[in-house]
C-alpha cells in the first residue's frame, strides 16, 4: 500500500469502514472475526500477551471501541452491555457524595439512575437545569460539582444544548463534562470537538442500526479519562460481549449511508407534520420554524432522525392512529433501519410520575417517530391515512 494514500486523512464515509484497530488478530481477514475465548494461554511465567482474560480486553472489542473512537474523534472507548450501563459505568468516575448538573428533560432511563439508585447508593445529589442557561448552570454549582450531562438532542423533545457555550463555563471550573449522543451518533454530532469530556451512546440505537443488540459505549477525550475508565469496567465487568460487539461493528459500516437517508427522511416527514391540520406541535431541530434551527446548523450535520409531535386528540385517537399504522411499529427503541413510533408517556418514560413526565413538557399526545431508511413517500403516506384514521370520530 502506498504510505502517502494511507496517511491522507480520511472523510466521514470511509473511516466507517475503516477506522480503528480492525486487523490486528487476523490480517488477512476483511472483517475482525469473532472471540469468544473466554481466556487466553501464556507461554511462560514471564509472559504478558495482550489478551489474557476477556472481561480486561478482547480482540472483537477492541476492533469495535478502536473504530467508534476514531469515528468520534476520541483516544479510546469502552463498550459496556447496554446504554445504561455505559451511563453507570461514567458515574463510577465520581466520588461519594457528588453533585451532579443535568439537563432538564433528560432520558428516563438516566433519571431513574440518578434518582433511584446512585442517590441512595453513593450520596449522589443532582440539580436538573435548562443548561443554555448559563446563568442558571453558574448558580447551579456547588463545591461537590463534579460532573455535567449533557444530552442533546433530548428524549424526546429534541432539545439542544450548546455545547461548546456549556464546556467552556465547565473547563473554567474544572468539572467534568459527558454527553449522551445516542440521537445523533458519531456522524451527525462530534461533540469532542466542541470541548467535551466524554461522550456516551446506547449502541442499540444508531450505531448498531438493525435493532438486533444491546449495547453501550463511552469514549473519552483523554488518556487520563481512559485509563480511569478502563480499570472501572475491568474491576466491575460492565462490558460488552463479542458477539454483540461484531454486530455492533457490523452496524457501524453502513452508518454513514444509513444516517443519510434517515434524517433526510425525516426532514420531510417533519415538513409534512407541520402542515397536517391533526398535529399540535411538531419538535425538529431541522426545521427552520425549530427555535434552535440556528444552533443545530452550527453544530449538527443535520436535523437528526426523530421527530416527535403531538396530535390533536385524545387517548382513543391515538390508539387509532397507532393500529392504522403499517410502516411505523410501535416500540420501545429507536435508531433502526426501520421506522418506529414510540409513546413517551407509557413507555420510555413510563417509570416517571404524571407531575415529573408534565414538567418535561411530556404529554399523553406526545409521539416520538423514529424514521427509517425507507422511501420517505411511503412513510409519509402511512402517518396521512393513519391521521385519517385518527381524525375520526
Amino acid at each position: 500500500m502506498d504510505s502517502t494514500m494511507s496517511d491522507k486523512p480520511q472523510r466521514f464515509a470511509t473511516r466507517t469502514l475503516h477506522a480503528g484497530e480492525q486487523h490486528r488478530v487476523a490480517d488477512n481477514a476483511i472483517f475482525p472475526p469473532i472471540v469468544t475465548a473466554s481466556t487466553f494461554t501464556k507461554r511462560s511465567l514471564d509472559d504478558v500477551p495482550q489478551y489474557a482474560y476477556s472481561r480486561v480486553a478482547n480482540p472483537t472489542r477492541d476492533a469495535y471501541e478502536t473504530a467508534v473512537a476514531a469515528l468520534e474523534d476520541g483516544v479510546g472507548a469502552v463498550a459496556c452491555a447496554s446504554g445504561v450501563n455505559a451511563t453507570a459505568t461514567v458515574l463510577e468516575l465520581l466520588p461519594k457524595d457528588a453533585h451532579v448538573i443535568v439537563m432538564n428533560g433528560v432520558y428516563g432511563g438516566t433519571f431513574r439512575i440518578l434518582e433511584d439508585f446512585r442517590s441512595h447508593t453513593s450520596g449522589l445529589t443532582t440539580s436538573y437545569v435548562d443548561l443554555n442557561d448559563l446563568a442558571a448552570v453558574e448558580a447551579a454549582i456547588r463545591p461537590n460539582t463534579q460532573l455535567i450531562w449533557i444530552e442533546s438532542p433530548t428524549n424526546p423533545l429534541l432539545h439542544l444544548v450548546d455545547i461548546k457555550a456549556l464546556c467552556d463555563l465547565a473547563k473554567a471550573r474544572g468539572i467534568l463534562t459527558c454527553i449522551d449522543n445516542t440521537f445523533c451518533s458519531p456522524w451527525n454530532q462530534r461533540p469532542l470537538n466542541l470541548g467535551v469530556d466524554l461522550v456516551m451512546h446506547s449502541a442499540s440505537k444508531y450505531i448498531g442500526g438493525h435493532s438486533d443488540l444491546t449495547g453501550g459505549i463511552v469514549v473519552a477525550g483523554s488518556d487520563v479519562l481512559l485509563k480511569r475508565l478502563r480499570r472501572i469496567s475491568m474491576a466491575i465487568g460492565a462490558i460488552q460481549g463479542p458477539f454483540d460487539c461484531y454486530l455492533a461493528l457490523r452496524g457501524l459500516k453502513t452508518l454513514d449511508v444509513r444516517m443519510e437517508r434517515q434524517c433526510a427522511n425525516a426532514l420531510q416527514v417533519a415538513r409534512f407534520l407541520e402542515g397536517h391540520p391533526s398535529i399540535e406541535r411538531v419538535y425538529y431541530p431541522g426545521l427552520e420554524s425549530h427555535p434552535q434551527y440556528a444552533l443545530c446548523q452550527r453544530q449538527m450535520r443535520s436535523g437528526g432522525a426523530v421527530v416527535a409531535m403531538k396530535v390533536k386528540g385524545d387517548r382513543a385517537a391515538l390508539n387509532r392512529l397507532v393500529e392504522a399504522l403499517q410502516l411505523f411499529v410501535l416500540a420501545d427503541s429507536l435508531g433502526g433501519v426501520e421506522s418506529m413510533l414510540n409513546h413517551s408517556w407509557s413507555m420510555s418514560h413510563c417509570s416517571l410520575s404524571a407531575e415529573q413526565k408534565g414538567a418535561m413538557g411530556i404529554s399523553e399526545n406526545l409521539l416520538r417517530l423514529s424514521v427509517g431508511v425507507e422511501d420517505h413517500r411511503d412513510l409519509v403516506e402511512d402517518l396521512q391515512a393513519a391521521l385519517e384514521a385518527c381524525a375520526q370520530v
